[in-house]
């Protein structure tokens, strides 16, 4: 059976986001905080401007296994832990970026089980979000 996925294996994106996608995301997902939507209100915090929800940045950071991964076969997220360290502004370009650690395949699921550490990069280059995640790429869902 071939391989779907290597260990030292990565792959990323880049994403510039705006004010108006953060404010639109935390408005689908009902996260009124005004550090979201308020530029005003956020210039008076410790972060002096707006920054993106940490859903908005998670689910940046997810999606990409699962356009990596359904590349090569049926893919399915079973678990991911984020760590945020910090903010992530309203109006930058962020890095998005996952490592393979470790593949295995599993009989029961008929598939491999792919174990994943990711990371959100701000504009400065210093790690804003860190994941860790747990992946199955297979034939068939």
């Amino acid at each position: 059976m071939a391989m779907r996925a290597y260990p030292r294996e990565r792959f990323s994106s880049e994403v510039t986001l705006s004010l108006s996608q953060v404010t639109q995301f935390a408005d689908a997902v009902g996260d009124n905080n005004p550090i979201h939507h308020d530029a005003e209100y956020a210039a008076t915090t410790r972060f002096g401007r707006p920054t993106a929800s940490g859903p908005h940045a998670t689910s940046l950071l997810l999606a990409l296994t699962a356009s990596h991964f359904s590349k090569k076969g049926a893919m399915l997220g079973l678990e991911f832990c984020v760590r945020f360290r910090r903010p992530i502004y309203a109006d930058e370009t962020i890095r998005l970026e996952w490592l393979v650690v470790k593949v295995a395949w599993n009989e029961k699921l008929r598939g491999e089980i792919v174990e994943l550490r990711g990371r959100i990069k701000g504009q400065d280059g210093k790690t804003s979000v860190g994941a860790k995640g747990r992946v199955l790429v297979t034939d068939r869902l």
